[in-house]
């Protein structure tokens, strides 16, 4: 995001708002984690502004972000993706979005869903893990994830630093979501 995006984002009538009031807090909802991570992926080579702009065209594209509507889609639905000005019509990033939600509704079996699989993983030796261990992990497990939208997503997320400066106002809402986290 080049300079720092506390700098850019506080009164940007899209960045603002996503930057005040998402952007670092943790998650736990499956659609909420399935949705930053559609994001990230299609934000790749774009601006955030990009991304932001189409949020609600991804939003319908994607059934709300409905991880089981998403992982069954099928060629038909994967076609019409591909035809929707309202998104980034990109084959990969398409093709990303409905295996990883396959992924996703697997995490439910394993691990009892996305938060608690990325709960999990959060700590390696009992200390917490760091981007490069994560970028791997996330390389093994879903597609599209590489080092920029890995960090982005889950910097957006609260389990990597850095999505703030030290003296960003969101830092107190963020404070304030994690107490309301049940883990």
């Amino acid at each position: 995001m080049g300079s720092c995006y506390c700098d850019i984002a506080p009164g940007h009538p899209l960045h603002g708002p996503y930057h005040d009031h998402e952007y670092g807090f943790p998650q736990r909802d499956e659609q909420v984690l399935f949705e930053r991570l559609v994001l990230e992926i299609n934000q790749a080579g774009l601006s955030w502004e990009t991304i932001l702009r189409k949020r609600e065209g991804f939003r319908r594209a994607y059934d709300g972000f409905d991880v089981d509507t998403v992982a069954d889609y099928d060629e038909p639905d994967r076609l019409r993706l591909l035809a929707d000005a309202g998104i980034i019509r990109n084959r990969l990033k398409v093709d990303a979005a409905i295996h990883n939600a396959g992924v996703i509704r697997g995490l439910r079996d394993t691990h009892g869903g996305f938060a608690q699989w990325l709960d999990a993983h959060a700590r390696e030796g009992g200390t917490p893990r760091d981007k490069a261990s994560w970028v791997k992990l996330f390389k093994r497990t879903f597609r599209f994830t590489g080092g920029e939208i890995t960090g982005e997503f889950l910097m957006s997320l609260d389990y990597l630093p850095g999505a703030h400066r030290a003296d960003c106002p969101a830092l107190e809402g963020i404070a304030e979501a994690r107490k309301a986290v049940v883990i």
